[in-house]
């Protein structure tokens, strides 16, 4: 190599490093980390092409590594957008149940009619990143063990699951109407994702919302409905230890991790060096708390989330805030989409959803996914990840852009990050 280029070589890798090392205050990823392999490529690449500040240009070296190698050592968590699956344990409810809603109410069995494979299925077939789960406190067991409708149909209400009489939360839509599920504990549904995690050791962070129900529903025939044990703080307590009995702490992301030594999980948020880079979170889960009425009480029993394992929905400006729960990506006139997008390039965490109660699976309106997609938001979640999991003929589905499991989330990274460096 002639000698002018070699240092023209030098001082491109010199000003990167320093570059990449001081970080940034707009949330973008300052390097001098390690892939999982050990690459020390972050040492010496400039990342700020793939973050989206302007800085010098990789090509010079762009040959040294490859794409994977740059999206783990200068992509954040934070940078990418996956999509997800809305109660992503939910099997069909049987059809002599089903017919019975119907015949009772039409427009809610409708939004009942959907189904997904077992969680591994998801992940592997529907490259499915985010999962959410429903549970219901059942600390002494049995309580959700026997489907009430069933006295309706002439039928035995036993349902004859051992693992419905073991104390621990239940994983189900609806108590005694809609409860098939692919996994029948909270246990068993992390128990699954944790063996698709060994199995695939470098794939992409995934995302586990976890929403803890109490609702009590309309019995109108006096079945015996069950009424669901209150979401308290004792409830919340035991939550978060079966989410810890299942992965070790090394296989989780924490708030912990994210606050490092600063004030707040938000401080760190914002300062855009708090959520790991790609290579520090492959083959790691998160947990995100879906309940915004028991948010304040978790984080009084995880005062500053020192300890939590969960992340909570929060509104800026709180110390623990670092997750935004946004369901509506359009809002008045597109407001929610440009809303989702502030925060994205701040530095939060957004959840949002494509399709809702199977309108848009019937109607083919892809007017909600597409703004989902444009908003930014990391996690957007969808009953229909592929277009043959849709029964209704419309074509819909909710997908990222070029079929892979993630891309580079359109809000926050620039114009030469590659979705090819972002596999598993």
């Amino acid at each position: 190599m002639p000698r002018a280029r070699s240092l023209v070589i030098a001082l491109v890798v010199l000003v990167a490093a320093a570059a990449c090392s001081s970080g940034s205050e707009t949330g973008t990823p300052a390097s001098g980390t390690t892939s999982p392999s050990g690459d020390p490529l972050a040492e010496t690449v400039d990342c700020t092409p793939w973050n989206g500040v302007a800085g010098s240009q990789i090509d010079d070296v762009v040959d040294e590594a490859t794409d994977e190698s740059y999206a783990d050592n200068c992509l954040r968590l934070n940078q990418l957008q996956v999509i997800g699956s809305h109660n992503s344990y939910h099997r069909r409810t049987p059809d002599d149940v089903f017919e019975l809603l119907r015949t009772f109410d039409e427009s809610l069995a409708n939004t009942l009619d959907y189904d997904h494979p077992p969680l591994a299925e998801q992940f592997d077939s529907e490259g499915v990143r985010q999962i959410e789960l429903d549970v219901f406190h059942d600390p002494e067991g049995g309580l959700y063990a026997d489907r009430h409708i069933y006295l309706a149909l002439g039928k035995p209400i036993e349902s004859g699951e051992p693992a419905l009489d073991e104390p621990g939360f239940k994983v189900l839509h609806a108590q005694d109407v809609d409860f098939n599920s692919s996994c029948l504990t909270f246990v068993e549904c992390l128990e699954q994702v944790r063996a698709w995690s060994d199995a695939n050791p470098n794939h992409l962070p995934i995302a586990i919302l976890v929403e803890a129900k109490a609702d009590e529903i309309i019995d109108p025939a006096n079945l015996g409905f069950v009424k669901p044990l209150p979401i308290d703080a004792a409830a919340l307590r035991a939550l978060d230890a079966e989410a810890r009995s299942v992965f070790d702490p090394e296989r989780l992301i924490t708030p912990d991790d994210v606050r490092g030594d600063r004030a707040s999980v938000e401080a760190a948020v914002l300062s855009g060096q708090g959520w790991p880079t790609l290579g520090e979170a492959r083959g790691k889960v998160l947990f995100l708390l879906d309940n915004e009425g028991q948010g304040d009480t978790y984080v009084e029993e995880f005062p500053g989330l020192e300890g939590a394992a969960f992340f909570p929905p929060s509104e800026p400006g709180r110390p623990e805030a670092a997750f935004v729960k946004m369901n509506d990506p359009i809002g008045d006139a597109g407001a929610n989409t440009d809303a989702i997008a502030g925060l994205v390039r701040r530095g939060y965490v957004v959840r949002t959803r494509a399709d809702a109660d199977t309108v848009q699976a019937r109607t083919g309106d892809a007017v909600m996914r597409d703004a989902a997609l444009e908003s930014g938001a990391q996690w957007v979640s969808t009953d229909y990840a592929t277009e043959a999991s849709n029964p209704f003929g419309t074509g819909y589905f909710a997908a990222i852009p070029g079929g892979t499991p993630a891309r580079c989330n359109p809000i926050n990274t620039g114009p030469q990050c590659e979705n090819a460096g972002l596999v598993e």
